[in-house]
């Protein structure tokens, strides 16, 4: 099983209709495995000896109109290894459903807010969902700027136990964006300086 512990936020803004997954890992390339998504679907987040049944599946399961809860228990029914999963699953009806099976590696932990739900194994403890809440609760400011932020003030919390390696942030509905750092000292950081080099300070969402 390829592990990737990490942590990860999915959200969604209603004002916008637009969905949003952001990731960071001590792991390499975390983007090309943890996050899912799509416009006026969902997004999802599939870590820790992570299965991306959960994330490809996921989604055609939620464009079908099953709930982010019926999703995982699909999928669930079908992976005997269920408990090495983290996942955490939003719908553009703002529902959700997230898991963190016995197996996953300490500290875990995970918080359901109110149009988010933000996911970490093998993080440095408590600290680093409560850093990431802060800044999500902030629901008047610009859900990419929140995602980005909060990756970062995670990452200066002390992140993934190994120190964070990988960092990426999809968006879709309004506006469709896919960034992502495969290998760095300071990935979300870096994550967060590249989209400011492409797109400034915009107005978007």
């Amino acid at each position: 099983m390829l592990m990737r512990m990490t942590y990860s936020i999915v959200a969604y803004d209603k004002k916008t209709n637009t969905l949003g997954v952001a990731v960071a890992s001590g792991s390499i390339a975390v983007g090309a495995r943890v996050p899912w998504i799509k416009a006026n679907v969902g997004a999802i987040a599939t870590q820790a000896y992570t299965n991306t049944i959960y994330g490809s599946e996921g989604l055609k399961l939620l464009e079908k109109g099953y709930s982010p809860k019926e999703v995982l228990k699909i999928i669930q029914e079908q992976d005997p290894e269920y408990q090495y999963r983290q996942v955490a699953i939003i719908d553009t009806k703002n529902r959700k459903a997230v898991f963190t099976g016995d197996m996953c590696p300490e500290w875990k932990g995970q918080h359901i807010g109110e149009y988010y739900i933000v996911i970490g194994n093998l993080i440095l403890g408590p600290e680093i969902i409560e850093r990431i809440k802060a800044i999500m609760d902030k629901q008047e400011s610009n859900l990419i700027l929140r995602l980005l932020t909060a990756l970062v003030a995670a990452e200066e919390a002390g992140g993934d136990r190994r120190g964070n390696r990988s960092a990426a942030i999809m968006i879709a509905g309004q506006v469709n964006i896919k960034l992502r750092v495969d290998d760095s000292k300071n990935p979300a950081r870096k994550l967060h300086n590249i989209f400011y080099e492409k797109y400034g300070k915009t107005s978007f969402l």
